[in-house]
C-alpha cells in the first residue's frame, strides 16, 4: 500500500547523512541537498523545527551548525562562509608559527575571490589566488577539517601576493627557505 510520507527521511537518517560528511557547518543550499528537500518552505520548516529543538544552530541567515556557535572553529568558519574551495594562509599562517610577532586584524583567506567580510564579529580577507595556484595542494595540509598552508606554503603564497614582501631576520630563522623556493618553482613559475 502507498503512503503519501514514504519518501520523507527522520530526522535521524537527516542527521545520519550529516554525521557521514564529518562537517559541522552547512549553507541551506547543501541540507537541501543532501536531505533531498526540493522545496523551499519544507526545508524552512525542517530548519525551523531543529532550530527548536536544539539539533541544529544558526551561524547567520543561510548558515547553520551542528555544534554551538562559540564552539566552532574560527578558520573552518571563514572557509565555509566564503563557501568556495580557499585554505588559510599568509599573516594567519605566518603569525600562528612565529614568522610575523603582530597578530593580523583578519584571518587571511586564499580563494578564487578577492573578498573582506565579517562572520560573528571575526573580520576574514579573502585574496585572490590564480585557479592554476589554488588548487595545487603542495603545502596544503588540513588540520581539524580545515585546508591549511605550511608556513613554507604561506611565505610562497606572501611572495605570490607582494613579490617585496621582507621578513626581518630574526623570524627568517625558522622559515626553510629552500622548501620556500621549490614550492615558488611548482607552484606558482609554470603558470603561462
Amino acid at each position: 500500500m502507498y503512503r503519501k510520507n514514504e519518501h520523507r527521511r527522520s530526522d535521524g537518517e537527516r542527521f545520519a547523512k550529516l554525521a557521514e560528511l564529518d562537517e559541522g557547518i552547512f549553507h541551506t543550499t547543501d541540507l537541501a541537498n543532501l536531505w533531498s528537500i526540493q522545496k523551499k518552505t519544507t526545508l524552512y520548516q525542517t530548519l525551523s523545527r531543529y532550530l527548536k529543538r536544539g539539533l541544529l544552530f544558526r551561524v547567520y541567515n543561510g548558515l547553520y551548525s551542528i555544534k554551538k556557535v562559540s564552539e566552532i572553529d574560527r578558520y573552518l568558519l571563514g572557509v565555509k562562509a566564503l563557501h568556495r574551495p580557499a585554505y588559510v594562509s599568509c599573516e594567519s599562517i605566518l603569525y600562528k608559527y612565529g614568522a610575523v610577532n603582530q597578530s593580523p586584524q583578519s584571518i587571511t583567506l586564499v580563494s578564487a575571490v578577492s573578498k573582506v567580510f565579517i562572520v560573528l564579529g571575526q573580520k576574514y580577507k579573502s585574496r585572490q589566488m590564480r585557479d592554476e595556484c589554488l588548487f595545487n595542494d603542495l603545502g596544503i595540509e588540513i588540520a581539524d577539517g580545515v585546508r591549511q598552508a605550511t608556513l613554507s606554503r604561506a611565505v610562497a603564497d606572501m611572495f605570490y601576493f607582494n613579490p617585496q614582501k621582507y621578513f626581518d631576520v630574526e623570524n627568517s630563522k625558522i622559515i626553510n627557505w629552500p622548501e620556500v623556493k621549490r614550492i615558488q618553482k611548482q607552484v606558482y613559475d609554470d603558470i603561462a
